[in-house]
C-alpha cells in the first residue's frame, strides 16, 4: 500500500489578537473561505470558546475543535482547529479595553512564536491587538513587531505594508517625526533597503525594483530645503546599495515615488517615517492591507487594521485584510522538506 501524500499546504499559526475587538470575528470568517483551505493548514492560538462566540456572531456553521498541540489538528474543512489556552472566560465583553484581553494577546503571540521556532508551524498571522490592553497587562511594546523582535531575541527589524499595487517598507515606525528624522542615518537606511531586498527575493523577485524617498518636500531640492538630510543620510545608503549591484533609486520626492510605484515602476517604496508610508497604503487598500515584519527569524504578517471595539461583536467586520495577510504568509514560509 503507498503512502498518503504529503500535504504541502503551510501551517500558518494565527493569532486570535485581543479577544474584545474583531480578531476572532475575521479569523472565523476569514477560515470558512475555501480559498483559504486551499492554499494553507490554519492553526488558531486562541481561545475555542471565543471563536465559538464569534462564530455565533458572524453567524458561521464551522466547528471549533480545541487542540493542544498541532500534531493533534486534523485541518478539516467545516472545523477549525485551535490550540485553546483557556484564558478568555465565557461571555467576556466586546469592545471594551481589558487588561484580561491583553495578557491573552501577549500569550497567543508568544506561543505561536514558539512554535514556529520549534518548526511547528511554518508562519505567524496575527489579528490586531490594542496597544492600549496589552500596556495595561503590564507589556509595554508599541505593538507586535517589537513584541515578537523581543520575543525572538531580534535587534532590529522592519515594517513591511502591503496593499494592492504597492509594498512600502519604513526606515522608521513608532516614534514622533522629530525622534525619526535624528534616528535616520546612512547604516540605518542601508539595513532596511537590505531587509526589503532579501525578503523580495526570498518571495521570487529576482532583483526586486526599490524607490527610496526623501525626507524633504521634493527630496530637499538639492539643499533648497531642509539642512541636508538628504545628502548626509540618505544618499550613502543608496549608493552603497547601488554598488551590490541591486536596482535601487532615490532619493526621490515621495509625492511622485508613490505615484509610479503604484504605477508599477517599483516593486517596494523606502519611506523614511510612519506617515509617510503608512498614508498612501491606507488610501489604496485599508481592507486589504497587510502588515509584514521583515527581518524577524519567523515569518510574520498581519492585518493592517485595528482591533475596532466600534463594531466588535456584531458580526459585521472585514475579513479582506485577514485572507490577504494569510496569503501573503503562505507566499513568505518556507518550503518543507
Amino acid at each position: 500500500m503507498s503512502a498518503a501524500p504529503r500535504d504541502a499546504r503551510p501551517i500558518i499559526a494565527i493569532t486570535m489578537g485581543d479577544a474584545s475587538g474583531v480578531g476572532p470575528e475575521i479569523i472565523m470568517k476569514a477560515l470558512a473561505r475555501d480559498e483559504v483551505a486551499a492554499m494553507c493548514r490554519p492553526l488558531v492560538i486562541g481561545d475555542a470558546t471565543r471563536l465559538r462566540e464569534a462564530g455565533e456572531a458572524v453567524k458561521s456553521q464551522l466547528k471549533v475543535a480545541a487542540v493542544e498541540t498541532p500534531m493533534q489538528a486534523k485541518y478539516e474543512r467545516g472545523t477549525v482547529d485551535c490550540i485553546d489556552l483557556g484564558l478568555i472566560p465565557p461571555n467576556h465583553p466586546f469592545g471594551k479595553i481589558s487588561p484580561l484581553s491583553g495578557e491573552a494577546a501577549y500569550r497567543y503571540i508568544e506561543r505561536a512564536t514558539r512554535l514556529v521556532e520549534a518548526g511547528e508551524a511554518d508562519a505567524i498571522c496575527t489579528a490586531p491587538l490594542s496597544k492600549e490592553a496589552l500596556h495595561a497587562a503590564g507589556h509595554k511594546f508599541p505593538g507586535h513587531t517589537e513584541l515578537i523582535a523581543h520575543l525572538t531575541d531580534t535587534p532590529e527589524v522592519s515594517m513591511m505594508l502591503v496593499a494592492p499595487k504597492l509594498r512600502v517598507i519604513h526606515v522608521t515606525t513608532h516614534i514622533g517625526l522629530m525622534d525619526a528624522i535624528r534616528r535616520i542615518e546612512p547604516g540605518l537606511v542601508e539595513r532596511t533597503i537590505g531587509r526589503g531586498h532579501d525578503t523580495l527575493v526570498k518571495a521570487g523577485i529576482e532583483n526586486p525594483r526599490i524607490g527610496v524617498c526623501g525626507i524633504n518636500p521634493h527630496a530637499g531640492e538639492n539643499g533648497l530645503f531642509g539642512q541636508g538630510e538628504e545628502e548626509e543620510k540618505i544618499i550613502p545608503a543608496v549608493q552603497a546599495c547601488r554598488a551590490k549591484a541591486w536596482a535601487v533609486e532615490g532619493p526621490l520626492p515621495a509625492d511622485t515615488l508613490f505615484f509610479r510605484a503604484a504605477r508599477g515602476d517599483f516593486d517596494l517604496v523606502v519611506a523614511m517615517y510612519h506617515d509617510q508610508g503608512h498614508g498612501p497604503v491606507k488610501v489604496m487598500g485599508l481592507e486589504a492591507g497587510v502588515n509584514v515584519t521583515v527581518g524577524l527569524p519567523v515569518v510574520r504578517t498581519s492585518v493592517d487594521h485595528g482591533t475596532a471595539f466600534d463594531i466588535a461583536g456584531k458580526g459585521i467586520a472585514d475579513d479582506g485584510s485577514m485572507v490577504e495577510a494569510l496569503r501573503q504568509a503562505v507566499d513568505l514560509a518556507p518550503q518543507r522538506a
